[in-house]
């Protein structure tokens, strides 16, 4: 009995020490199935905290970068101050691009003939005419002949000189010469040197140069019809500058009428919304505004209407975001109070936000052919 039992006990030891490695490769088995979804979600958490780290770098290189470059541009500026003159003539700028300027019947003007005039050697200016309403239809296929003789005939005659960028050609000023004519009046405009299909090199003294020889070009043709000078932004810089010129001289033209102008280089640059990044940067003065005055661009408007004796008109729109405001303001109570002006009608209209017409659409604007005749008129 005792031998049966033993052995018995012997079976079931065996068996049982036959199962055990059985429930150890099961329980290995098991536990490894329980590590296995750990360490595969360790990997996972892994990939987005690498991606989150790249992007990081990145960024943070990208900020370094800026940072630099932010740094780097005032110093640039300063050692070179040909980039300063770029940035007041912006002459490299066309718009619209893909247009023949010798070729101004293409912008709607059938009534425009185009010229080329020497001021100096080495230098030539695209100039445009665009003949009144009224000899619209007689100036259809005629030559450059005819209508240098029509400046002759009974309609004032407005000298147009435009701001920088783009070129005689742009649109907004397209308009306003559609605009001009309509009302009765010869509008002559052209190319500075360097901008459009113009040659030479930009600068104050040759833009106003320029400006000089098509003016006396004009009164060449003109006999006694009244002449008038039309500048808008830069422009204007160019206008006070040649009228200031035509008083020393004692021949001023009948009326100046600035449309946006500001007072000074200096101070609209101190304003542009091109320096609103760096205009508390230490030493903007000396970085940004001294190396356009080393370049020889003033455009000091404030200093030239003390020295000019014509009628004055100032148009500005209150939401202009490239002339402020003020500036134009500022510039006709100088005006106002100088001597120069005492026997001279001096008026400012200035023209209401909700209008829109912000830096260069006064032309939309319906009581402009009733502000130019009552101002022209009495003079």
């Amino acid at each position: 009995m005792r031998k049966r039992n033993e052995s018995v006990t012997v079976e079931h030891e065996r068996a049982t020490a036959a199962a055990v490695p059985g429930l150890l490769d099961k329980g290995c088995s098991l536990r490894r199935s329980l590590r296995l979804p750990s360490s595969a979600a360790a990997e996972g958490m892994k990939r987005p905290l690498g991606r989150r780290y790249g992007l990081w770098f990145r960024l943070r290189k990208l900020i370094l970068w800026l940072l630099g470059m932010y740094i780097a541009i005032p110093f640039l500026v300063k050692l070179c101050p040909a980039i300063q003159a770029k940035l007041v003539f912006l002459n490299f700028v066309r718009v619209p691009y893909f247009i023949d300027l010798k070729r101004p019947q293409d912008q709607g003007l059938n009534h425009t003939c185009n010229y080329y005039l020497k001021p100096e050697e080495d230098v030539t200016i695209g100039v445009w005419h665009t003949v009144p309403a009224a000899l619209w239809k007689n100036a259809r296929g005629k030559d450059q002949l005819w209508f240098e003789e029509a400046l002759g005939s009974s309609h004032p005659v407005i000298l147009y000189l435009h701001g920088n960028a783009g070129t005689r050609g742009g649109d907004h000023r397209v308009e306003l010469y559609k605009v001009l004519s309509s009302l009765g009046y010869h509008v002559v405009t052209f190319d500075y040197r360097g901008w459009g299909d113009s040659i030479g090199s930009p600068s104050e003294r040759g833009m106003t140069y320029d400006a000089l020889h098509v003016f006396d070009w004009i009164k060449a043709r003109s006999g006694d019809n009244p002449v008038y000078i039309w500048g808008h932004s830069l422009g204007t810089g160019v206008a006070t500058n040649l009228v200031r010129r035509l008083c020393e001289r004692e021949t001023p033209p009948d009326a100046l009428i600035l449309e946006s102008p500001f007072t000074n280089i200096r101070e609209e640059a101190r304003s542009h919304p091109f320096s609103v990044i760096y205009r508390y940067f230490p030493g903007f003065d000396w970085f940004f505004l001294d190396p356009i005055t080393t370049s020889g661009i003033k455009f000091a408007n404030d200093e030239n209407v003390k020295y000019i004796s014509c009628s004055l008109l100032i148009l500005h729109a209150e939401d202009d975001p490239v002339v402020p405001f003020h500036l134009g303001k500022k510039l006709y109570n100088i005006a106002a109070t100088s001597r120069s002006f005492r026997d001279y009608k001096v008026q400012f209209v200035p023209f209401h936000t909700d209008l829109g017409y912000r830096h260069k659409y006064i032309y939309r604007s319906p009581e402009l052919p009733r502000i130019l005749r009552e101002f022209l008129g009495k003079i």
